[in-house]
C-alpha cells in the first residue's frame, strides 16, 4: 500500500522533529522495526532541511551578487 503524502513541514519544525527522533533512537528502548521507521523519517526530514538550506543559500548569493545591473526576479526553487 502506498504511503500518504505528508504535508511539508517548516525548517524549524523539521529540526525539532529530528531532535526528538535522535533522542528516541539514542535511548535504545525502541523495538528494531520502530527504530528503523524513526530512522527513515529522520533521513527524510534531514534531506528536506538540507534542501531548504541550499535554497536559502542560493537566495542570499543572488542578493549579495556584485552584478548591480542584474534584473531582480522572484526566486523560484527547483522541484526535484
Amino acid at each position: 500500500m502506498p504511503k500518504k503524502a505528508e504535508a511539508p513541514v517548516t525548517f524549524e519544525s523539521a529540526l525539532q522533529q529530528l531532535e526528538q527522533i535522535v533522542s528516541r533512537l539514542e535511548s535504545g528502548e525502541l523495538p528494531l522495526e520502530d527504530a528503523l521507521n524513526e530512522f527513515e523519517r529522520g533521513v527524510q526530514l534531514a534531506r528536506s532541511g538540507q534542501q531548504t538550506l541550499q535554497q536559502a543559500e542560493q537566495r542570499v548569493q543572488i542578493l549579495l551578487s556584485d552584478d548591480k545591473d542584474a534584473e531582480l526576479a522572484p526566486f523560484t526553487p527547483e522541484n526535484d
